[in-house]
């Protein structure tokens, strides 16, 4: 499945906090707390990465998940309407040159066997560079409305629940939460939480990591946790 993703993350300092009050903001619980690893791909020389694309393995709990991520192209073709859960890819380059939101055009679909296709994309020439882990609650927001234009397709009815999400991550090097939904519910949400839209982030957890090497002169060259390791955060912290 092809979507545009919008999203931000914001850094979470009181994790069980914030969960207590999701249910009173109408969220709903989808995947409690679940570790999650995840290898990035790519040639020798850095292909993907000097096109600021993505290839990604996660294993998630039981899953696995391959993932292709790339910008959004302001030239691609496509239907222009937009609603709350189907962005084009023309609105979503217009968001992400906004630079307030981190837009991507994700590709990605669930796998039988992650290691087959781990020794596929070896065949390939590709090879695992980056590793990340954290453990991972998945939340959900519906509510039947549609932010953007009507429909352009008849056959659509004129309401859909559309889906947004608030994911918390709890990785080795902090706890941060990612919105995932239109632009306006986003912000919505977060003068709802109280969140500072100064402190939100669109930076990858690659990118958070290389900066807290910067900060902290650590070896580590994966965010993982045995590369760094955090008791606490391998605590369970909610029933």
């Amino acid at each position: 499945m092809q979507t545009a993703e919008i999203e931000l993350k914001f850094p979470i300092h009181d994790l069980a906090g914030l969960q207590s009050r999701l249910p009173r903001l109408g969220f709903q619980l989808d995947t409690p707390r679940t570790f999650e690893q995840n290898t990035l791909y790519d040639t020798p020389s850095r292909t993907l990465r000097a096109v600021k694309q993505i290839l990604r393995i996660r294993h998630y709990g039981d899953l696995w998940i391959v993932t292709h991520k790339r910008p959004a192209d302001p030239a691609a073709d496509g239907d222009p309407a937009r609603s709350g859960d189907l962005v084009s890819s023309r609105d979503a380059a217009s968001y992400s040159a906004a630079a307030s939101y981190k837009v991507r055009i994700e590709t990605e679909t669930l796998l039988d066997d992650g290691p087959a296709l781990a020794a596929i994309f070896h065949q390939l020439g590709f090879e695992p560079v980056f590793r990340y882990e954290k453990f991972r609650t998945e939340w959900s927001h519906a509510t039947p409305t549609i932010d953007g234009p009507l429909f352009t397709n008849p056959a659509l009815p004129a309401e859909l629940p559309i889906g947004r999400h608030l994911v918390l991550d709890e990785t080795p090097i902090g706890d941060y939460a990612e919105l995932e939904g239109p632009p306006a519910w986003i912000d919505r949400t977060l003068a709802r939480l109280g969140v500072d839209p100064a402190t939100c982030l669109t930076d990858s957890y690659g990118s958070l990591f290389l900066a807290w090497k910067q900060r902290t002169g650590s070896p580590a060259e994966n965010l993982t946790f045995d590369e760094i390791p955090t008791p606490a955060v391998l605590l369970p912290r909610f029933p």
